[in-house]
């Protein structure tokens, strides 16, 4: 068994296409079925469902592409370890990140990266947040960033930063003139929140509940800019990481108002995977996060 045919069976599970798998190994989607073929006689059964419409993999499928995620992940450690006899750190990481992070606050982690290692790539995936843990887990990513991380098996949490949230709004609206608002004056009105499964939706759930508070929310959406477009067409409040509304304040469509009752944030977490090897370009970005964690925040 090669490692090729390990890499095009993932590729195969991944992408849910024998031709999408043929295109990203340069080979014919013959090639592809011929390699899933040889696996499948060799394990003596199915290792992939075929329909119409996509490829899944079969409960033994489902161990196998595991298991070889960790094999080609492994592989690819080792290889990058034997060839980092050069001095100059270069090469490119994978870093899969929450949209309300990765759109907004991490230009300053670029510029410390390209100030300390020029040759060094930070490739950004936008993921939601259980998909980020995902990648870390199965090698598609060697460092994640999530909203309120939570513990989980084979993944070492390092704290980042911590968001400070505020109440957003357009700049027509009651609370626009107000100094401060009070997170109680929120019941009843039409608020624009996050989706329900969003880390940041659950905390504010359980933040209103403490307070007794009863929310209307009247749109439910998992994409911050979706939010931030409600809100400056007047359909409701929201309450956001301030970061991310930064460029929208300063054009005047939304006004961010701090909490009366004082600070409110939510800690950002970056995610390795345990036991990982991160080679020096992977060093290099955790580094460059790092530093621009000890960097003040705008307010």
């Amino acid at each position: 068994m090669q490692l090729e045919s390990l890499k095009m069976f993932c590729d195969v599970v991944e992408t849910g296409s024998f031709s999408r798998a043929a295109q990203l190994n340069h080979v014919t989607q013959s090639a592809v079925s011929q390699q899933i073929r040889a696996l499948e006689n060799r394990y003596e059964q199915k290792l992939l469902s075929r329909s119409a419409r996509q490829v899944t993999p079969t409960p033994a499928g489902e161990r196998l592409f595991r298991g070889c995620k960790e094999i080609l992940a492994r592989f690819a450690e080792v290889e990058q370890e034997i060839r980092e006899q050069a001095t100059e750190v270069a090469g490119a990481t994978t870093v899969s990140t929450i949209y309300s992070v990765g759109l907004h606050e991490l230009n300053v982690v670029q510029k410390q990266l390209l100030k300390s290692h020029p040759k060094v790539n930070m490739r950004l995936n936008y993921r939601r947040n259980d998909q980020v843990y995902d990648d870390v887990i199965l090698g598609a990513a060697e460092i994640g960033i999530v909203a309120y991380p939570q513990p989980r098996a084979g993944v070492d949490i390092l704290p980042f930063r911590d968001d400070k949230l505020a109440v957003v709004c357009a700049p027509n609206h009651t609370f626009a003139s107000k100094t401060k608002v009070s997170v109680t004056a929120l019941s009843g009105v039409p608020f624009i929140a996050f989706d329900r499964e969003a880390p940041t939706r659950k905390a504010l759930d359980r933040l209103f509940r403490e307070k007794n508070i009863d929310i209307n929310p009247v749109m439910e959406m998992d994409n911050v800019e979706t939010i931030k477009r409600a809100v400056e067409m007047g359909l409701g409040v929201a309450i956001l990481p301030l970061a991310t509304a930064h460029a929208e304040i300063k054009a005047g469509s939304l006004v961010a108002k701090p909490f009366a009752e004082g600070p409110v944030s939510r800690p950002i977490g970056l995610l390795i995977r345990k036991g990982k090897y991160l080679d020096r370009a992977s060093a290099a970005v955790l580094e460059a996060f790092k530093q621009a964690a000890l960097l003040p925040q705008d307010d």
